[in-house]
């Protein structure tokens, strides 16, 4: 079963209407998604920091309301997913749909609107994305100071409702803050920084706190997280793998694509339909088990929330 942790199809939906059955404008929309081999999707609620801070949140339930509206509701082979059970339970004919959070500055310093996120299925939380916000710093602030009184409280809530906190755009100094103290813990989209050194991947010493706190690592496709110099191709996202193996992530693996949140994209890579392109070579270079463990066994035995 292949699993993609990462998507920002919400985003292109709420900013530009597009058609979710079918545009070119899209990298994935519900006809690229069933031509493709991804049987669960995880879709980010993504509120852009240009939107002023008193509409943030009614944006993010405006996204909500769009994975419902256009993705859940009209379409009965595509199921919310929101414990491991309905992971477990999923039939042959269907696909399943997680609704995420990429960055909490909508919900401002209001613990409830975490809450009433997490009812509507949120259940996996970025605590940040490129902007500060009152949890923590980015990885893009010059400060990077880690996790606010505030980001505690935001902390232990996630743990009590079995929440996978996520660490992709957060500091390092608040990395290691929810390595401490989070349950549950993934970067839904980041490479391997010593393959690709830029600011927003996992360091050596990132992907070993990962490891051993039994977390999850979502290989992304940006293409300038994957190489430094262009093109970027399938097998610069194998080097990448390659690499995550080698630091021992072999339980630790999947794909957080981000396609609809990047404008270039790699090589034989352009949309969700492409990911035979990644199946093939990863049968190519590993064993069954391997390949199914980094598809998707990881992702299900780890995902956190049991109860209803």
């Amino acid at each position: 079963m292949l699993i993609d942790a990462h998507c920002d199809l919400l985003y292109q939906l709420w900013r530009h209407a597009y058609d979710v059955n079918q545009s070119n404008k899209l990298q994935f929309d519900l006809t690229k998604w069933r031509n493709s081999p991804v049987r669960i999707q995880a879709f980010a609620i993504f509120v852009p920091d240009d939107v002023p801070a008193y509409k943030q949140y009614d944006v993010a339930l405006k996204m909500v309301e769009l994975f419902y509206e256009k993705i859940i509701v009209p379409n009965p082979d595509i199921v919310s997913i929101k414990t491991k059970k309905d992971i477990e339970n999923i039939a042959d004919h269907q696909r399943g749909a997680i609704l995420t959070l990429e960055g909490c500055h909508p919900i401002g310093r209001d613990l409830n609107k975490l809450k009433q996120l997490i009812d509507y299925g949120v259940r996996i939380v970025g605590l940040t994305w490129n902007n500060n916000n009152a949890i923590a710093d980015s990885i893009d602030h010059p400060h990077g100071k880690g996790l606010s009184s505030f980001g505690h409280e935001v902390i232990n809530l996630l743990n009590d409702e079995q929440i996978w906190t996520d660490v992709s755009h957060l500091s390092i100094k608040g990395f290691y803050d929810v390595i401490a103290t989070a349950h549950d813990v993934m970067a839904s989209h980041s490479n391997a920084f010593t393959v690709c050194p830029h600011r927003r991947n996992l360091d050596d010493q990132q992907i070993a706190a990962l490891i051993k706190r039994d977390g999850w690592i979502g290989v992304t496709f940006v293409p300038y997280f994957t190489k430094v110099n262009e093109p970027v191709e399938i097998d610069d996202v194998m080097k990448q793998i390659d690499y995550f193996l080698k630091r021992g992530a072999r339980e630790h693996l999947g794909f957080g694509s981000d396609f609809d949140g990047i404008l270039t994209t790699i090589q034989n890579l352009e949309t969700v339909e492409d990911y035979v392109n990644i199946v093939e070579a990863l049968n190519k270079r590993y064993d069954k088990s391997t390949v199914k463990q980094i598809t998707g066994e990881n992702f299900i035995r780890k995902f956190p929330r049991i109860k209803v």
